[in-house]
């Protein structure tokens, strides 16, 4: 027996009043909130509701009603429908007084402790063109917009090469211009899909799990070294030969080109071994007058402009002293370790990925600095009270988990080892704002700084210096 399809509500008038968790534009009908995405407060919309909860509902714009003075004309063709970029109709500086909102509602809300004044977030210089890695993927047949659909007109469901549908992992939509990366990106992407087509390569049908092309990753440093890994679906080495000559000829400025043979059922290469085709192992990094190793599998800030303001942050924050110890833990590839060197007597860096200390060390030997320790391993495992014991106890730990946040054993041994000074750099102040209630008890939030890493999204990076309490206000 079929299901009988949902009878959902056409809302109309409804006004646009907030902004909330996600990015998510509400308001509210009968003391329901409605989620409207790509909507900003001050719009008025007729709605047609497509999800209905007890609590929420959700739906998409039919009618714009009003629209809101603070809106802004997108200037991406495929806002609102890749999922990047959803903040592109507010003004940047609206996005800016928004992404402090966020941070002081979630510390304050989920933390419960007491705040200093939020510091204004810190905005990108560069709004467009910002990011330095952007995966692409292919797909045998494109993601059709609904205005297209609607249109009554010949449909072409060609192949793509693209960015997932949010939540479809079997829906690409074709991107003709990407304002994210900087050129040659567009370039890259276009060419190779062009190759492919005009030579009948195959591409990737993630539900029948065939096809040749499947992803690509392209890496512009701010040196101007360029990187591209091209992933295949299957171990063709004549056509992938054929491909990756044609790209090294028609962009000698490619630094490092890498293939990847991915035969398994999900996208993910970090267990693949990346094979060099031409060019370098690897692309340089520049900050501060230190340069920084970026491997195929490296992980590097991808708004490289703006985690140089980052960093600066976080050093200014960690106030070193030159006979100071700092503990960096999820140190990555170590660039905030390297990048506060001079400023104390030793850093020890610890980082669960294998690779990335073994590109922290690098980094440490390519820059002369002699004062770094790096271990590799779980930090729930590596880290405790023999640890400190062994590496000195800490007088400043910087803190830049996942968005996870830090396992409850870990501030255990932090408390236990009662640095003077924690800085806690942060890309989820929901997360952040927990572990913060659990240092409350030996540590005051001395100063908050939000810095905006991704212009045009809602999420935002959050720093927050702590400093430890006086046995008067234990």
């Amino acid at each position: 027996m079929a299901r009988k399809k949902a009878n959902y509500p056409l809302i109309e008038g409804l006004e646009i009043t907030t902004l909330a968790a996600e990015g998510k534009a509400m308001g509210r009908w009968n003391d329901v909130v409605v989620f409207v995405p790509m909507t900003v407060p001050g719009d008025v919309v007729d709605v047609q509701i497509r999800l209905k909860r007890r609590r929420f509902m959700e739906g998409y714009v039919v009618r714009y009603v009003e629209r809101s003075p603070l809106r802004t004309e997108p200037f991406c063709a495929h806002f609102g429908v890749c999922g990047g970029c959803k903040w592109q109709n507010l003004p940047y500086d609206e996005q800016l007084r928004q992404k402090r909102e966020q941070v002081r509602d979630q510390l304050a809300r989920i933390g419960k402790i007491e705040l200093p004044e939020i510091a204004p977030c810190l905005g990108s210089a560069e709004t467009q063109f910002y990011r330095n890695k952007l995966e692409f993927t292919f797909a045998d047949r494109r993601w059709l917009t609904q205005e297209e659909v609607a249109s009554g007109a010949p449909l072409d469901a060609a192949p793509a090469a693209g960015f997932h549908i949010p939540g479809m992992f079997d829906k690409v939509l074709d991107i003709d211009r990407c304002w994210l990366q900087p050129e040659p990106s567009n370039e890259i992407r276009l060419f190779v899909k062009r190759f492919c087509l005009d030579r009948g390569y195959t591409f990737h049908n993630a539900r029948e799990h065939r096809g040749l092309m499947r992803n690509m990753i392209v890496r512009t440093a701010s040196t101007g070294e360029v990187m591209v890994v091209v992933v295949f679906g299957a171990d063709d080495r004549e056509r992938i030969a054929a491909l990756l000559d044609a790209l090294a000829e028609r962009f000698p400025s490619v630094t490092s080109l890498f293939y990847v043979v991915n035969e398994k059922m999900n996208d993910s290469v970090g267990d693949l071994e990346p094979v060099l085709w031409r060019g370098k192992d690897h692309i340089m990094e520049q900050m501060e007058g230190l340069r920084f190793k970026v491997g195929p599998k490296s992980f590097y800030q991808t708004n490289s402009g703006q985690a140089y303001e980052l960093y600066k942050v976080a050093r200014d924050f960690a106030d070193l002293k030159p006979g100071e110890t700092l503990y960096d833990l999820y140190t990555g590839t170590g660039t905030i370790a390297n990048f506060c060197a001079s400023r104390c007597a030793k850093v020890v860096g610890v980082e669960y990925v294998p690779e990335a200390i073994e590109d922290a060390r690098i980094n440490s030997q390519i820059n002369g600095i002699a004062n770094t320790l790096f271990y590799a391993g779980d930090m729930k495992q590596v880290l405790d009270d023999a640890f400190v014991v062994a590496n000195g106890r800490p007088d400043v730990i910087i803190l830049d988990p996942p968005r996870a946040g830090v396992d409850e054993p870990v501030i255990e041994v932090i408390l236990r080892a009662a640095p003077e000074r924690i800085v806690y750099v942060s890309c989820n102040p929901s997360t952040q704002a927990r572990d913060l209630a659990l240092l409350d008890a030996a540590y005051r939030v001395e100063a908050v700084q939000p810095v905006d890493m991704f212009p045009h999204t809602h999420h935002v990076e959050n720093v927050v210096k702590l400093v430890r309490r006086s046995e008067q206000e234990r």
